[in-house]
């Protein structure tokens, strides 16, 4: 292991069960600063609070940054595997840019990574539909008030075990097509991991909530005609046999999930399109049969079938209610299969963590 060390002075018992998702943490967390022009020394340390003064520049300006990913452990061998861990540090590398945080270099934030997966190896799950999540995140803590880009800032990873996202599983969702509220627009942070985007997205999702749905479909910030993306996740339509994803536009947050799934399709020979679709394709596919299914992608559900879309003139059973799509559940199969080792990985996506 090449990154320094703290140790604990007691070990909390590790849960015989897992089921929530993020509640429970590990023992051990990584923390790295940024000070005087550069970022210092990383360390693996106890899971423990920070000290921020109230003037602390993130709770005022809001200048964070994040990312999610899982490991996974094998119940019969104990092999750890971790998924397109690279590509989380390349898009958090991205996001730091597009906040005016001092960049994380990709590599050894993996290196790191795999240091501290090693130490808590012992805390990921293996019952079936459980993983360790992972979250890296950047904030800035200058101890001043002035909207600039700070000086100083924390860089840290904790992890989680964890069951499903949904308590229900893989289990359909219903979405509300959200059109009072935008969550993003060009040019400003809708492609970037940025926590102004989720606070800004949460009204919508707890009326859509009050309303008997799961989340919001957005749309797009100007015309209001275009469909983007879910609250957390990527979205995806079946039309006439074809998958149909929005394409990546400045807005929309370039999923690791999204474009697995996209790699897999490809792979199998099923028509996959990135392109502009509107609400009105959407409403018109759902009202004459040929928008079979719809689901969404992310790193913490994996994959979400829809089977409920509710929008001004009512709602809109997608498939069969209760079900998944046949397009959701081979995806939700073969991506958790390569993820977990019952799948060979043709693409790399996997690092064995020793």
């Amino acid at each position: 292991m090449n990154t320094e060390m703290i140790k604990c002075k007691t070990l909390k018992a590790k849960p015989t069960e897992v089921k929530s998702f993020g509640k429970l943490f590990t023992d051990y967390m990584y923390v790295r600063e940024y000070d005087g022009g550069k970022w210092g020394k990383g360390k693996i340390c106890p899971y423990d609070g920070f000290v921020l003064l109230p003037c602390s520049s993130v709770l005022h300006y809001g200048q964070a940054v994040f990312e999610g990913l899982k490991a996974y452990r094998d119940k019969e061998s104990g092999t750890v595997r971790l998924f397109r861990a690279r590509d989380n540090f390349k898009r958090m590398r991205s996001s730091c840019e597009r906040l005016c945080i001092p960049p994380i270099d990709e590599e050894e934030a993996f290196s790191a990574l795999v240091d501290l997966i090693s130490v808590e190896r012992d805390w990921i799950p293996t019952d079936a539909g459980t993983s360790l999540y992972i979250r890296p995140y950047v904030f800035a803590n200058d101890e001043s008030l002035g909207v600039h880009a700070a000086k100083n800032y924390k860089f840290a990873v904790i992890l989680s075990p964890s069951g499903a996202y949904y308590a229900h599983g893989f289990a359909p969702v219903a979405l509300k097509v959200e059109r009072e509220y935008v969550r993003a627009s060009k040019g400003g942070t809708g492609a970037y991991k940025v926590v102004g985007n989720y606070a800004a997205s949460i009204l919508a999702g707890e009326e859509a909530k009050s309303a008997g749905y799961d989340q919001v479909l957005w749309l797009d910030g100007t015309e209001r005609k275009y469909v983007e993306e879910v609250g957390s996740m990527n979205i995806f339509f079946v039309i006439d046999g074809t998958v149909v994803t929005p394409e990546l536009n400045g807005s929309i947050l370039p999923g690791i999930t999204r474009d697995s799934c996209i790699k897999l399709l490809k792979s199998m020979d099923i028509p996959v399109q990135e392109r502009r679709i509107s609400i009105d394709e959407v409403m018109d596919g759902a009202k004459s049969g040929a928008l079979t299914e719809i689901f969404g992608t992310g790193t913490a559900a994996v994959i979400s079938p829809v089977d409920r879309l509710g929008d001004v003139n009512g709602d809109y059973i997608i498939g069969k209610k209760g079900e998944a799509g046949k397009v959701s559940k081979l995806l939700f199969d073969t991506l958790t299969g390569i993820q977990t080792g019952r799948l060979e990985d043709p693409f790399g996506w996997v690092t064995i963590v020793k």
